[in-house]
């Protein structure tokens, strides 16, 4: 992409439907007013059966 965020944007009441071979990325976060926060993403490939999370990072403490 392009930009930081971009089409489709997901959430409860999105119409977007993702098709076979979409990169979408899946990122929470955390933040702790005067302390500071932090997002993990997750990049995501929607496959012809559902999909597959390219990201190989470990995330164990």
């Amino acid at each position: 992409g392009l930009e930081v965020h971009e089409i489709p944007y997901l959430n409860p009441t999105s119409k977007d439907i993702l098709l076979e071979g979409m990169i979408v990325t899946i990122e929470p976060g955390v933040y702790i007013d005067g302390f500071g926060g932090v997002r993990i993403e997750d990049m995501i490939l929607v496959t012809k059966d559902g999909s597959e999370v390219l990201t190989k990072f470990e995330k164990n403490l």
